[in-house]
């Protein structure tokens, strides 16, 4: 269901965004409604990833080089252990 929505905007700023919306063949409403739903789901996404306290309490007790790189040491660990 769709509500009315009223925002306080520099005219500006409302001039460039329509502008924009009209290059990209949407209705400005289309676009801040997506943008809020980014918005939105981050949030949301961050509330679902948080750690069990088990995990929470073991963060920051290792501290990697700087240099690492991840991804060949994952590689070079799986090759000791599977060939």
């Amino acid at each position: 269901m769709n509500t009315k929505l009223t925002l306080t905007i520099e005219q500006e700023i409302i001039q460039r965004a329509k502008e924009y919306a009209k290059g990209k063949n949407r209705s400005l409403s289309d676009i801040v409604e997506n943008y809020l739903k980014t918005l939105t789901k981050e949030e949301k996404n961050k509330e679902v990833n948080k750690l069990n306290p088990v995990v929470k309490s073991l963060k920051g007790s290792f501290k990697m080089p700087k240099n690492m790189d991840y991804d060949k040491e994952l590689r070079n660990r799986l090759e000791k252990k599977y060939l």
